[in-house]
């Protein structure tokens, strides 16, 4: 039996609709194919942008998109992606597979994208391989409203009023693929980025600085000493790998061991948000700057046949509870993460949806999210509980993940995730502060722990009703089935 103790009169903090973000690169078929087929293509879309692949991401509340990349961002010039398509320049895609980039998909299309799907824009700007200038005058063709050469050369290609750009990372992993830089010295070129990114037309930028990868925490305490006054965020990456870097492991054919190790891997995002927030808060105790996890996921060997350069791969149950539990571990650190994107939203990793010419499915992944959403910009609500352990040889790991919040209309929803692929979880919760007389819930379960959606068999794994949730006199108990995600509505 675990045991639990909701307190909802203990409110810890909001937790940011942008933990529920994601992460668009041109990589693979995540831009091309994914959510760009071109304006004469027999795929039904909206100015190039696909239908179906926009339908299933306003339905799941996507917050904010984080564009072009990635390793991309920063050999990505964005001159290179506005006017007449057969005027653009053709680039290559050095990091990811060496093809060539059209450029059909620009600023223009991320910003109708962006309009299309409901999200914020979170553009990455090039530090690695561009300049000061670069950066500030792709912002201001973005956002100026007045009578500049940016601002008309802007209207001149289709679009008269300015956008809002709410979010701007400077650089992307600047430690590696963007400089393999030094913290101090990005620290530096940081600052003189940030001088330069300016707010025009009423328009408000958060500036987001390059943080670490992993458990580098010096790059964290020398951005946050030598420039945290100058960032409004600060960037971590981390992204679980079952195996090494060199054989990360299949995604779909995998036994127990792989499985518990995956989830212990993605258990150590709490550990990561908390030693990193340790840091930020000798520099920053007010927590004004935002942790921003805007690389995280699963990552493993791509598809047998498939270009190892654009990294498909496909998304299990496995891939479920990863997600379920570092959205747990994201809500309940809401006082620092301010913003997540999960890598990445098409064909690429941890994806949300995947395409194969017209057809489109959702994977695992993606019903989470939309099981999850019910926690965007809702109160975090005190829960307290030790979990049972889920062991397998010599290790073990706790057996459930949980979180909490209530919503602006007063219901209460806790999200718990069941890590034991063979046992069940007998959990007890007693409510405190409140008084909830009805419970209704939805799981995403499965009998294989491989299960995953396919092409031919698009609904193989998909959310369900669950009843196995009875409240009475304030005290909630829940048979949560082995490898489960649930999420539970309280009124």
């Amino acid at each position: 039996m675990v045991g639990m103790t909701l307190n909802a009169d203990i409110k810890r903090g909001k937790i940011s609709k942008n933990i529920y973000g994601h992460f668009a690169e041109h990589l693979g078929r995540c831009i091309y194919e994914g959510f760009w087929v071109g304006k004469d293509s027999p795929i039904p879309n909206t100015d190039g942008i696909r239908d179906d692949v926009v339908e299933a991401l306003r339905k799941a509340k996507v917050p904010v998109l984080r564009w072009p990349g990635g390793c991309f961002a920063d050999e990505y010039h964005w001159m290179d992606g506005i006017g007449p398509y057969e005027k653009r320049p053709k680039t290559i895609n050095v990091h990811w597979g060496g093809v060539v980039e059209s450029n059909h998909f620009g600023t223009h299309e991320y910003f109708k994208l962006c309009e299309l799907i409901g999200a914020d824009a979170y553009i990455a700007g090039n530090v690695g391989s561009g300049t000061v200038r670069e950066l500030r005058e792709w912002i201001e063709y973005i956002t100026f409203d007045g009578d500049s050469w940016l601002a008309n050369l802007r209207r001149a290609n289709g679009r008269e009023k300015p956008w809002k750009l709410p979010y701007v990372g400077i650089g992307n992993e600047n430690w590696g693929c963007g400089g393999n830089m030094r913290p101090e010295y990005y620290a530096d070129l940081f600052r003189q980025y940030a001088t330069y990114v300016r707010n025009f037309s009423g328009n408000k930028v958060y500036k987001i600085a390059c943080g670490p990868s992993d458990s580098n925490y010096r790059w964290t305490e020398v951005l946050m000493r030598e420039a945290g006054r100058y960032m409004d965020g600060l960037s971590l990456h981390y992204y679980t790998v079952p195996g090494t870097w060199q054989k990360k492991g299949s995604a779909t054919r995998f036994d127990e061991g792989e499985w518990f190790v995956t989830l212990k891997k993605a258990l150590v995002m709490d550990e990561l948000v908390t030693r990193h927030s340790t840091i930020m808060d000798q520099y920053d105790p007010e927590k004004r700057v935002g942790l921003i996890v805007d690389e995280w996921g699963t990552w493993y060997d791509v598809e047998p046949g498939t270009n190892p350069g654009f990294l498909y791969q496909q998304n299990t149950l496995r891939d479920a509870m990863v997600a379920g539990i570092t959205l747990n571990i994201f809500n309940n650190h809401c006082d620092r993460v301010h913003m997540a994107n999960l890598a990445q939203t098409v064909n690429v990793l941890q994806a949300m949806v995947l395409t194969e010419g017209e057809k489109m499915i959702v994977t695992p992944t993606y019903h989470v999210f939309d099981m999850y959403k019910v926690h965007q910009d809702a109160k975090l609500l005190s829960l307290d509980f030790t979990s049972s352990l889920y062991s397998y040889g010599d290790e073990s790991i706790p057996q459930v993940s949980a979180s909490a919040s209530e919503d602006d209309l007063g219901r209460i929803h806790i999200s718990l995730c069941n890590l034991d692929p063979g046992s069940v979880a007998d959990i007890r919760c007693e409510l405190r502060g409140t008084s909830r007389t009805r419970v209704s819930g939805t799981i995403l379960t499965s009998s294989e722990m491989n299960a995953h959606n396919t092409f031919d068999e698009p609904d193989a794994i998909k959310p369900a009703a669950f009843n196995d949730a009875t409240l009475v006199d304030n005290v909630l108990d829940v048979k949560l089935p082995s490898k489960s995600v649930v999420v539970l509505t309280l009124e």
